[in-house]
């Protein structure tokens, strides 16, 4: 007599959610302290570079990272500060959603961006970077920055920690809640900066998430 056919075991709710996005909140990894604090201090100056370059060229980014420059055209503030401010409402969705450690060093990572982008300015000015040029580097920069604070579970918060929020609550798809945030800044970003640097600065979010595609896979890189 054959066996009746087994209902397929879909996990529980956390087991879909890892399924999805990855076990963000996990802790046990092969990376020690000292190579995460390495890690961020990389990612963060690599951010501050790309943020540099971008506000020098008055262009944008998608995210968090493109509403804190507006805020900065806008009302002449750090740029850093801006962001750092911005993600304030992220925190207790982080803590909620992704665990105390990946919120913790995300915190630490916003905050050093906040610092660097201060100090940058006084060690490193940009004269002249074809806007092209300055588009590819600024995505590519902060492509990388992402990319070794997602391979350390952090990040810089943001957009992208709503957009998995809105989804494991409500059923949207964090896809299109990041899309519909990117597209409402460069909406936004029409009344703050000339058409061409929304151009530009669209070349550069390409460039950057192209970048993220490619090399944040999680069956090509597991740190558990």
């Amino acid at each position: 007599m054959s066996r009746p056919a087994e209902a397929p075991d879909h996990g529980t709710a956390a087991d879909r959610r890892r399924s999805r996005f990855g076990d963000w909140s996990a802790t046990a990894t092969h990376h020690t302290p000292a190579e995460d604090a390495q890690a961020i201090l990389t990612g963060v100056l690599l951010a501050a570079l790309g943020l540099s370059i971008l506000a020098h060229l008055k262009f944008l980014t998608g995210g968090v990272a493109g509403l804190a420059l507006i805020v900065s055209y806008v009302f002449g503030i750090n740029v850093g500060l801006a962001f750092f401010l911005i993600n304030i409402p992220f925190y207790a969705l982080a803590a909620g959603r992704m665990g105390r450690a990946f919120t913790l060093k995300t915190f630490v990572a916003i905050a050093l961006l906040s610092l660097v982008s201060w100090w940058l300015p006084l060690v490193f000015k940009v004269a002249y970077i074809d806007p092209l040029a300055g588009a590819v580097i600024g995505g590519l920069l902060i492509g990388f920055a992402l990319l070794a604070l997602f391979r350390h579970r952090a990040s810089l918060g943001g957009a992208g920690i709503l957009a998995i929020y809105l989804q494991d609550r409500f059923g949207f798809r964090a896809g299109l809640v990041q899309l519909a945030f990117d597209l409402t800044i460069l909406v936004i970003a029409l009344f703050v900066v000339e058409f061409q640097a929304v151009i530009f600065s669209l070349v550069g979010a390409l460039v950057l998430n192209g970048f993220l595609a490619v090399n944040h896979r999680t069956d090509r890189y597991i740190a558990t």
